[in-house]
């Protein structure tokens, strides 16, 4: 098949990012939805979206869309649909997650259930059998109703794409990586601009932003199943991407990206994950209160995701917190600041109204990334 429709679901507020990262491998948009944008590509945009997209969650193969009110239209449609097209008569297949909203049917049990009888009905026509070993490759569904429309794609992914498989160990409330990923993709901040996270717990935000600067593809040192889809992506397609992507890696860049924290222990973690990620040379990991952050030269950014206090016994602690960390960075003469955070009170004891405030889910945690800006560097003369 030359064209399939792929499906990204991503955070929620975050699909302007995952639509420019995804026009910038070259491939066509068709929708943009909350959490979600449907693409087209080829095998080689499987291939190259599980390896590439940094703000993705997964990466799915849309195989149908569909109205459904009751369970026998859910059986009937599913059934209708060509799966033999994706999953060979040795194939595992089931329905591996079903979510529901504002949709007559809502039990994600039933759901799974009734889809796999109907797929399970479909390919036995197909194939002339009766039972199914399932001994092949895997081939997980994923559904989503929203309004009585079902959407059905099968995931080329396994675990979520924030896995890139560095982070080992992580610190107590570490953000993810895909989101890391977003939120500086939201910044102005370029590899020749200095880069500092006064909070940089596991490393997350600084490891993300080395792996750019190096051009290091967040999929590159992981499996994905469609891996495995023979049938569908042959083995070399794999291997052309990979080889393509490890052409561009670039660790000579010339970068200035620091994480800060006051806790030894997790910054040990920090550069056994910067480690595994192959960007240690690029990252400066010290420790230091953020009482103390500061730096000699301007136009810089600061990019990081403070404590939330989300323990109740922590809550205390957080004005004399913000406090420090705006009184430090209005010591950063022209710098940028922007913070994720889930506390209300993080302008007021910052001391500045931020110059934009976006909310972002994190999980099921409502948090803020708020922008503080600062001048723009003056152009460098030719």
């Amino acid at each position: 098949m030359d064209k399939y429709e792929l499906i990204a679901p991503c955070h929620f507020g975050l699909e302007a990012v995952l639509k420019r990262e995804i026009q910038d491998l070259g491939y066509e948009i068709k929708q943009v939805e909350d959490g979600r944008i449907t693409f087209l590509g080829n095998e080689e945009a499987i291939a190259k979206a599980n390896i590439y997209l940094r703000s993705a969650e997964r990466i799915l193969l849309k195989v149908g869309e569909f109205k459904a009110l009751t369970f026998d239209e859910l059986f009937e449609k599913t059934k209708a649909l060509p799966w033999e097209e994706y999953i060979p008569r040795d194939g595992k297949f089931w329905v591996a997650k079903a979510a529901s909203v504002k949709s007559k049917l809502f039990s994600p049990s039933d759901i799974q259930s009734i889809m796999k009888k109907a797929m399970v009905d479909r390919l036995g026509k197909k194939y002339h059998e009766t039972w199914f070993k399932e001994e092949g490759a895997p081939y997980p569904v994923r559904v989503f109703l929203k309004k009585d429309l079902v959407t059905i794609g099968i995931d080329t992914t396994g675990d979520s794409l924030h896995k890139r498989g560095y982070r080992a160990l992580s610190g107590e409330a570490p953000i993810s990586e895909t989101l890391a990923a977003a939120l500086i993709m939201l910044t102005p901040w370029k590899k020749d601009r200095i880069l500092v996270d006064p909070f940089c717990g596991s490393g997350t935000f600084v490891i993300e932003a080395a792996m750019m600067a190096a051009n290091i593809p967040p999929g590159l040192n992981r499996e994905f199943t469609a891996e495995l889809w023979t049938n569908l992506v042959p083995k070399k397609t794999w291997y052309k991407v990979i080889n393509e992507a490890n052409d561009h890696i670039n660790m000579d860049v010339d970068v200035d990206i620091q994480g800060y924290d006051i806790d030894p222990a997790v910054l040990k973690v920090a550069r056994i994950n910067a480690k595994e990620a192959g960007v240690e040379e690029l990252i400066h990991f010290q420790e230091r209160p953020v009482k103390n952050l500061s730096h000699p030269k301007k136009y810089g950014f600061v990019i990081t995701n403070p404590p939330y206090g989300e323990r109740l016994e922590d809550k205390k602690d957080l004005p004399l917190l913000y406090e420090e960390f705006g009184n430090s960075f209005k010591g950063l003469d022209s710098w940028s600041c922007y913070m994720i955070t889930s506390y209300e009170d993080a302008e007021k004891y910052f001391g500045r109204k931020s110059d934009k405030n976006r909310k972002i889910y994190n999980g099921m945690i409502k948090t803020y990334f708020l922008e503080f800006r600062g001048p723009k560097p003056p152009r460098k003369k030719a």
